[in-house]
């Protein structure tokens, strides 16, 4: 049985990497964080497929302060940056990354930007990880934009 590659969505904040794996009911799922920068993850999908991937960041990382958070239909990293800064790109190469790996805008902060938007682990939760035990059945919650000035 080859492996696969799940989609790894990907954002940052001055002290830590958030990597969001579309994994829907993930079993035996390893997580391994390095020193020198080197993230790995593999799990079982549905019916039995292999998935996994490493990846060489772009900067050193904490091993101690990396969590991760499973839900049912993804996995939530956070991976501690060794040096609070910000990083011009995930991985330490310069070629172009996986078509696997993509931009989470939806978590996406500027260098320019608070990191009050998420500023410790227990924001996990808010980090768009449905477990689906919400009352709304799972389904995604969008704010009336006339009511919050978005319009």
């Amino acid at each position: 049985m080859s492996s696969r590659y799940p989609e790894v969505l990907w954002a940052q904040r001055s002290d830590k990497v958030y990597l969001t794996v579309a994994l829907p009911d993930a079993k035996d799922i390893s997580v391994k964080c390095e020193p020198h920068g080197l993230f790995s993850f593999s799990a079982k999908g549905l019916q039995g497929a292999s998935f996994d991937f490493s990846l060489e960041l772009f900067g050193s990382i904490v091993p101690e302060g990396c969590k991760t958070k499973v839900g049912l239909r993804n996995i939530i990293c956070s991976v501690q940056k060794e040096q609070k800064g910000w990083w011009k790109r995930l991985l330490k190469t310069e070629e172009k990354p996986a078509p696997y790996l993509k931009v989470d805008w939806n978590k996406w902060c500027d260098e320019d930007e608070s990191d009050s938007a998420l500023t410790s682990d227990d924001d996990l939760a808010d980090m768009g990880l449905d477990d689906g035990s919400g009352e709304d059945g799972g389904m995604l919650y969008l704010p009336d934009l006339k009511k919050v000035g978005g319009i």
